[in-house]
């Protein structure tokens, strides 16, 4: 489907709620909400919701990885696991 298709104005919500919740079941697309014909929210299922939050979570970490290796901290990886046979 394509996202104009997912595009509804807050009454739709209202009006629809039970059956947004029940065809995430058959089509877990976001649906954006408007308010005054302009974007306001995203409706997703939960399932959507914690794997976007998961990606977010590891692109968190490479961004300190990648932070931390341009300052210079880091170790070799001999010195790293020399280290932890210690």
């Amino acid at each position: 489907m394509s996202l104009a298709q997912q595009i509804k104005p807050i009454s739709y919500l209202k009006s629809h709620a039970a059956e947004i919740i029940k065809d995430f079941a058959t089509n877990p697309q976001p649906l954006i909400i408007t308010q005054n014909g302009e974007a306001k929210m995203v409706v997703l299922d939960i399932q959507a919701y914690e794997q976007q939050q998961e990606t977010m979570a590891l692109l968190k970490l490479i961004a300190m990885g990648n932070k931390e290796l341009a300052q210079g901290q880091y170790q070799e990886a001999d010195t790293f696991f020399n280290a932890m046979n210690d």
